[in-house]
């Protein structure tokens, strides 16, 4: 079946910044930047064009004005975030890497990823539990693949390294999948629980940056060291 056509794009509403391409873009920033939100309160599938509107500070037809419908927004927010994420696949499939430039390499893109787009995590797990089929699509055009198959891959490359180190004493075993999930879970969770972490341990915006550096320094070898034989 061939691909459904886009509509139209809607004629700029009347009184509105459209003329000018400096207020044009702020305008199109103020709608992505409450998109992130509310798909983060609502999920995609709860989230509401006018809910999303008044978050920008703007009418709701300025919303479908620069982005037509809420599906449109929601792969817009998508796609720009997933794209920031190549070099962490890029770290754990390179063929030449060591076992320690993965990790270091992996840990380091997350993190320099993420403190910019501090909404990730929490977007994506809002969608995996509230539109799981949605996420799928969108990871499936963002990687150009099966997400599946990207993981597949990762983990054999993963497991290859595992192999070769406990053969030579430098490592203890451990199934590729669970480390993988181990580094993950260590890089996701001070992003998932900054609300938690800001009041626990007494941090403002820049004292939370802070502690991200801290964490790309420490993690690496906290990680390595647990692996040791």
């Amino acid at each position: 079946m061939p691909p459904r056509p886009r509509p139209p794009r809607p004629a700029a509403p009347p009184n509105t910044p459209g003329q000018s391409s400096a207020l044009d873009s702020d305008t199109e920033t103020r709608i992505l930047n409450a998109a992130r939100v509310v798909f983060i309160r609502r999920g995609t599938a709860g989230a509401r064009m006018q809910e999303i509107a008044a978050e920008a500070g703007v009418n709701q037809a300025l919303v479908h004005y620069y982005f037509g419908s809420k599906d449109e927004l929601a792969e817009r927010v998508f796609m720009e975030a997933v794209s920031r994420l190549a070099p962490l696949v890029a770290a754990l499939l390179n063929p030449l890497a060591t076992l320690e430039q993965m990790v270091e390499r992996f840990v380091t893109a997350y993190i320099d990823t993420v403190r910019h787009t501090p909404f990730l995590p929490a977007y994506m797990m809002a969608e995996a539990h509230q539109h799981p089929e949605r996420l799928n699509k969108l990871m499936q055009k963002a990687v150009g693949t099966v997400p599946a198959n990207v993981a597949s891959v990762a983990i054999a490359r993963l497991d290859q390294v595992i192999v070769e180190r406990v053969a030579a004493g430098t490592m203890r075993a451990i199934p590729a999948r669970q480390l993988l999930i181990n580094v993950l879970s260590m890089v996701i969770m001070p992003f998932v629980a900054r609300p938690v972490l800001l009041l626990a341990l007494g941090l403002d915006d820049q004292g939370f940056d802070d502690f991200l550096d801290e964490r790309r320094r420490e993690l690496p070898a906290f990680i390595l060291n647990a692996l040791r034989p």
